[in-house]
């Protein structure tokens, strides 16, 4: 019974989008009051017949309900409690319900928490955001009904795609989803401008935080993607230019720079259309990134679903949403004129050239990733596009931007001397040299990766420095007394920098042993003597384990004890790779265990990966930046002053 009301609160909650999409939209353009003041319960509404409806499913899980045709496809009774939960968005339909959920989520809290913007806007935004609820409400409910019946219920369950049931994957989709629609409020806030045809600082002073909270959230989720192949994988990589990856990554790179050009339309009112064009656009690459995981179109060890018909739904979403809403910003792009005049030396111009960085490589890793398909479609060519491709035209992009960011920041609006805006850098760029001078010096391999990488990062990292220095005019107790946003956009810009001294020292310095380990026999691997002292079979909840017990000395000293795992699942009859890995600040030991040879021995693999965690500390440092900037006060107090004038409906063109 519990089933049969979820997907009826689904319909219901369909139905409800379907009002909310055109009742506020009509009462903007009439100037009904009563009419737009609809959207706010409708929106409300909305999220908790869709909150009810994923609860049912999500209790369907737990209680190992068989009888649904999704429980039977992807659970099974012997699964960890954790696992059967996030088992819920393991999957197409019901990850396609936590798409819908989140994105009702944001429309809902756009109603409660935008008492201060204009009827009119708050109505459109609404509207919007309620036509992107009803599209994929449809989606789900006339292709992806994750509430379908089974006539005669098994006793158990086919279980979870292995490579699934860890705490990773657990939490990275959440919070992948949560920055992939949240960037739909950037997009509804862009359409609604449109229509109303005006955009102004209070605008963008609006759009900025749901920007930055879909970026932060992004930010976080590929971390967690990032991390778990990184241990999860056994390949001992962080980093595979998959296409779903890619698909993540395109949004977040247009997300900053929709964030940084927000800046520009609000200090200055200039770069109003671009910044209009980047909400649209990192919302249409948000539907591309769902396409190209649901269409199965394009091949993926992540992608969830390997349905073209389905596909070709999301598709036509996308074109109907992106295709309707670059028409509109066709026909009103000229109404946006800009009102800041600005010189080529100055903050607004450090901007724009980060715009374009941002934009240019999204560009690149979207070319790269299609481009298998492109080939296949119009010259029956199978191609593969990898990494050495992504490494040689994305990797300039991101140099010139980590040289940009730190002289960019402390530039003045307007107008600026480029010889003054780097005086408070100078010890900055000398801390930076001195930290290429050492890597020189330690470095194994000194290799130009390993000396950019550390050196771009150090910029970065005492750039951030140096500008707080310079807000807080050389006082130290000023410090404490900068908005949070300095703070924010500091924590964001060094943990890219640590990001950069990672991934670089990382792709330089670790070395690869591939050998069979005989039982009791001592290797060496860059100075680490590894020993394989057991392999014992231990069962697991629902899964068998070969276990290794091995011993990690160096210089005679005991530094781990250590237990890859090889599993294999008897249900789906998969098995997986668990690696075992010391983790360290300079360095970690990251041990993987394979099959019994015929000769006796195991199959073992030994990484040694410098400042392997320096990636994900800086992927933190980032997120947590943003988090500071969303507490900043300033993204709290609405511009009270746009809401006192009166707005008149959009001229007819």
């Amino acid at each position: 019974m519990l089933n049969e009301l979820g997907h009826f609160a689904l319909i219901l909650a369909f139905a409800v989008a379907l009002v909310q999409s055109s009742v506020p939209l009509i009462g903007a353009q009439k100037g009904w009051a009563g009419w737009m003041a609809v959207g706010e319960p409708a929106a409300s509404a909305q999220f908790l017949l869709i909150a009810f409806s994923f609860g049912a499913l999500t209790w369907a899980f737990v209680t190992s309900d068989f009888s649904l045709q999704l429980v039977f496809s992807n659970s099974h009774t012997d699964k960890p409690m954790l696992y059967k939960i996030s088992g819920v968005w393991g999957n197409h339909e019901g990850s396609m319900l936590l798409w819908v959920l989140i994105l009702a989520a944001f429309g809902a809290s756009a109603a409660w928490f935008g008492s201060a913007l204009p009827p009119r806007l708050r109505a459109r935004v609404l509207s919007v955001q309620a036509m992107i609820g009803a599209a994929f409400l449809g989606f789900i409910i006339f292709t992806s009904n994750p509430f379908l019946r089974l006539v005669s219920p098994p006793f158990n369950g086919q279980d979870l795609n292995p490579l699934l049931q860890d705490p990773g994957l657990a939490f990275h989709p959440p919070f992948l989803y949560l920055g992939y629609v949240g960037l739909s409020m950037a997009f509804s806030f862009a359409v609604a401008a449109l229509i109303e045809g005006r955009v102004d600082a209070a605008w963008a002073r609006w759009v900025r935080p749901w920007t930055l909270a879909a970026w932060m959230f992004l930010t976080i989720g590929i971390a967690l993607g990032s991390w778990w192949a990184y241990y999860e994988l056994g390949w001992g990589g962080f980093w595979f230019w998959d296409p779903v990856e890619n698909a993540s990554f395109m949004p977040w790179l247009l997300a900053a720079a929709l964030l940084h050009s927000s800046i520009v339309v609000e200090k200055r009112e200039a770069l109003k259309s671009w910044t209009v064009l980047l909400a649209i656009l990192a919302f249409g690459f948000s539907l591309i990134g769902t396409f190209i995981v649901r269409s199965g179109v394009i091949t993926s060890v992540h992608s969830f679903a390997s349905d073209p018909q389905r596909g070709l739904f999301i598709l036509a979403i996308l074109a109907i949403f992106v295709g309707g809403a670059l028409t509109l910003y066709a026909a009103r792009a000229g109404a946006m004129q800009a009102k800041g005049v600005f010189g080529m030396v100055s903050r607004e111009s450090a901007l724009v050239l980060n715009n374009i960085l941002l934009a240019v490589a999204a560009l690149v890793v979207f070319v790269g990733t299609v481009w298998p398909l492109v080939a296949e479609l119009f010259w029956a060519r199978k191609l593969s596009v990898g990494a050495p491709f992504f490494e040689k035209a994305f990797t300039p992009f991101m140099l010139a931007l980590a040289i940009a960011l730190p002289i960019g920041a402390v530039m003045p609006w307007k107008r600026a001397s480029f010889a003054r805006a780097l005086r408070p850098l100078w010890a900055a760029a000398v801390l930076a040299l001195a930290v290429v001078a050492l890597t020189w010096a330690v470095g194994t391999n000194r290799s130009t990766v390993a000396l950019v990488g550390a050196g771009l990062g150090s910029w970065l990292v005492f750039g951030a420095l140096a500008e707080l220095w310079l807000r807080a005019a050389h006082r130290p107790m000023r410090l404490f007394r900068l908005p949070r946003a300095d703070w924010g956009k500091a924590f964001a810009h060094g943990g890219l920098g640590i990001t950069f001294i990672g991934i670089g020292l990382l792709t330089a310095w670790q070395s690869e042993d591939i050998r069979v380990a005989q039982i009791g026999q001592p290797f060496t691997v860059s100075g680490y003597e590894i020993t394989l002292d057991a392999v014992d079979q231990v069962p697991g909840p629902n899964y068998r384990s070969s276990t290794a017990t091995m011993t990690v000395r160096q210089g005679g000293k005991l530094v781990a004890t250590l237990y890859p795992e090889k599993r294999v699942y008897p249900v789906q009859g998969m098995p997986t790779t668990e690696a075992a890995i010391d983790n360290g600040i300079w360095r970690d030991v990251y041990l993987v265990v394979g099959d019994p040879q015929t000769g006796g021995g195991w199959a073992v693999r030994t990484y040694i990966k410098p400042f392997a965690n320096w990636i994900w500390v800086g992927a933190i440092l980032m997120a947590l930046g943003g988090l500071l900037s969303l507490t900043d006060r300033r993204y709290r107090v609405a511009a009270g002053a746009r809401k006192a004038l009166p707005l008149q409906a959009a001229p007819a063109e």
